[in-house]
């Protein structure tokens, strides 16, 4: 363990390398929150058969909807610290595991009530993206840090959008087969179960927790790693007295809660607006999550690219035009009344809305350094709180395409908030140091 020590994190990425414990790190922790991703929205292109066997109603989707993302909230605020405390393999080993048994027990659900228990139960798994970019935060150096987080979380983003277009052919092939339709959706939520729990032991096996190794390893040796508060509590408070992290809250609010809220209804409102038949409203909205493959790691490519000239406040100006784009284009997607027009203008508000997410964590790691595990689970968590908060309105308002026009319009006013983020010289300068440091190792290596 000693030898890698003074391995330092890496300042470049390359993706065909499986020898430096940053890559292994990159590609476990995007497959890890691929696979939870694909879990957590397994249920939802699939509700339109699961609603007519349990006869839900309206207000019953809805409230299932809501448990889909609201205890996330609070495992993501627990995650980060945990991260702080017991180092991300651990952490992320234990929520694969854990979280596996929901899934299996939604599954073998026989009514509304039970559904919707284990429903809330699998929002714990959406806490794996705090992980991930808690992963990456920790393993890559500052000039290719946006890039990093925004291209794994970009790339387990699109578990949404897989399970969207999976799940109803899966369900479709196993009828085939002779299998009833009553049974067949059971047997395809089996699927990520076993997939959580072999992602598990492989995360387990090939990830250490930072560039130096484990945090239990080199807290033995007398090495200070994770963060210096001691508890969870004192992380999550050091990093609450930031106003940045609550303008990023949000923000990310405004993208990633939209995201969710959309993964969890598009393919319902496609069946009712449009008359798609199943597999065709799960194509079309497996369109919005399959988006995230490229379009959140432009997000933070483009954050990257701008910080090297303007520094900071350029990360904070590309954020702010990629979320006001994201509700804008909102709105007129909420307007269009054919099917196609609608599916194109989806598409162009997916990629920023895919963006703009990418562009927020783009930001996350430079907000405070010592409580990185505290900023990235409230920020993290704001997402829920936008999914949350979207759901109620859709419960409140009588149809999706209202819902959707007074989104945009908050998203919108979450976008003006953003260019309210400020920060000191000294933090900037220091940052600039860093960032010039890693540029300088990235080329000495070249």
């Amino acid at each position: 363990m000693s030898s890698n020590l003074y391995e330092k994190k890496a300042t470049t990425i390359s993706l065909f390398n499986f020898k430096t414990s940053a890559m292994r790190a990159f590609h476990m922790s995007w497959l890890a929150f691929f696979v939870c991703f694909f879990a957590w929205f397994a249920c939802a292109p699939l509700m339109p058969v699961i609603a007519g066997e349990f006869h839900l109603t309206k207000d019953q989707i809805a409230n299932i909807n809501i448990a889909a993302v609201a205890i996330t909230i609070l495992v993501r605020l627990i995650v980060g610290p945990l991260c702080d405390k017991y180092g991300p393999r651990k952490t992320y080993t234990a929520l694969l595991i854990l979280g596996s048994i929901p899934v299996f027990g939604v599954a073998s659900a026989n009514s509304y009530e039970s559904f919707l228990f284990f429903r809330l139960l699998i929002g714990a798994i959406g806490a794996s993206f705090v992980i991930t970019q808690y992963h990456t935060s920790i393993m890559f150096a500052p000039n290719v840090v946006g890039t990093a987080n925004a291209t794994t979380a970009g790339w387990g983003n699109a578990g949404g959008g897989a399970t969207q277009a999976l799940m109803p052919l899966l369900l479709s092939a196993l009828v085939m087969f002779g299998v009833e339709q009553a049974m067949g959706w059971r047997i395809a939520l089996l699927v990520p179960g076993v997939m959580m729990l072999i992602v598990g032991g492989l995360y387990w096996k090939y990830t250490q927790d930072c560039p130096q190794g484990n945090f239990k390893e080199l807290r033995a040796q007398g090495i200070q790693v994770g963060s210096e508060k001691k508890g969870g509590l004192n992380i999550l408070m050091h990093a609450a007295r930031n106003y940045r992290v609550w303008i990023l809250f949000g923000s990310y609010a405004a993208c990633f809660g939209i995201e969710i809220f959309i993964h969890n209804i598009v393919a319902m409102y496609y069946v009712e607006n449009f008359g798609f038949g199943l597999k065709e409203a799960g194509l079309a909205a497996g369109i919005f999550g399959l988006l995230a493959l490229f379009a959140r790691a432009l997000g933070g490519i483009i954050s990257d690219k701008v910080a090297t000239k303007k520094g900071l406040d350029g990360r904070t100006k590309v954020l702010f035009g990629m979320i006001l784009m994201e509700g804008l284009f909102l709105i007129v997607f909420s307007q269009m009344n054919t099917a196609i027009l609608a599916i194109l203008t989806m598409t162009v508000f997916a990629l920023f809305t895919h963006m703009a997410c990418g562009a927020t964590y783009a930001l996350v790691p430079f907000i405070d350094r010592d409580a990185l595990g505290g900023v990235a689970g409230i920020i993290g968590a704001g997402g829920n709180v936008g999914a949350v908060a979207a759901g109620f309105l859709l419960k409140g308002v009588l149809d999706i395409q209202t819902c959707l026009m007074v989104l945009g319009g908050l998203v919108v006013i979450a976008a003006s908030f953003v260019l309210m983020i400020r920060f000191s010289v000294e933090h900037k300068e220091k940052e600039q140091r860093l960032f010039e440091q890693a540029v300088l190792d990235r080329n000495n290596m070249a």
